[in-house]
């Protein structure tokens, strides 16, 4: 692929090459100095310094919540999170790697099951009630999800807003980590929203009806033909398979064939 004289080349794949004339900055790894080509995550700063990730390091792309970082720059005493995937390396930046936060796992399918879905909750994680409310677990999220305000549906007893409103937690610990009231918080959403979906939310008929379709064996012989079946086989049956209108609205469109349905 050709590119012009002003593309600015990019650092990418496993191994960073820096292009020619890369602005070299200097970061601080467990007090060690080392020069790092500027623009990279903290990921790749580290693995360019020659480190390897072994653990605290699964999806790269900020979905795994496996790569909480602590760091701080020269001359600021602010104390900084964030995944290490996505957060850019600064010239002086002091970097510690602390992947895993350990925090109060309690026992979820221990919990009294006749016990309403807020008493389950109060009962697995009472320290929800020492929360004062400083919302430095949402300022700390690399999500940017409201983690107080989840805690305060907990707190008062709202599990389904409070599950909702933690849906796009990536367990990263970040927030646990900084709570002055020692809240896990990623474990009481994550209590939540079981409890939320085993209990409270709605059950689809629809979804019902096709897993009983499924144990009764309905589908086995149309799985037995795909898989004797050859990869072009397959290949030229899924792009000429019917596809359901982007714009459609539920129930109005059918296939024309409903054999398997």
């Amino acid at each position: 692929m050709e590119t012009s004289s002003q593309d600015k080349p990019m650092m990418t794949g496993d191994r960073t090459i820096p292009p020619e004339g890369a602005r070299y900055i200097t970061i601080y790894i467990m007090g060690q100095a080392y020069e790092i080509p500027e623009t990279l995550t903290i990921l790749k700063a580290l693995e360019f310094a020659g480190f390897q990730y072994k653990r605290g390091c699964g999806c790269r792309g900020g979905i795994c919540g496996a790569c909480g970082t602590f760091y701080r720059k020269e001359g600021d005493h602010t104390l900084f999170t964030g995944l290490a995937c996505q957060t850019v390396a600064e010239d002086g930046m002091i970097l510690a790697q602390l992947p895993f936060f350990p925090a109060n796992r309690a026992d979820h399918a221990g919990v009294d099951m006749d016990l309403s879905p807020d008493e389950q909750i109060n009962t697995l994680y009472p320290e929800i009630f020492r929360c004062v409310g400083c919302g430095t677990c949402t300022r700390t999220c690399p999500m940017d999800i409201d983690v107080m305000g989840y805690i305060a549906h907990f707190k008062r007893g709202d599990v389904a807003r409070g599950a909702k409103t933690s849906f796009d937690c990536i367990m990263c610990g970040l927030c646990v980590s900084r709570c002055p009231a020692n809240i896990s918080q990623m474990n009481v959403a994550m209590a939540g929203r079981r409890i939320y979906a085993a209990q409270m939310m709605p059950r689809s008929e629809a979804t019902k009806s096709r897993a009983d379709q499924v144990r009764e064996g309905r589908y086995e012989p149309a799985l037995a033909e795909l898989a004797q079946m050859s990869k072009e086989e397959l290949k030229e049956l899924y792009v000429g398979r019917e596809r359901e209108p982007d714009l459609s609205k539920p129930g109005e469109w059918m296939p024309a064939d409903t054999t398997n349905l």
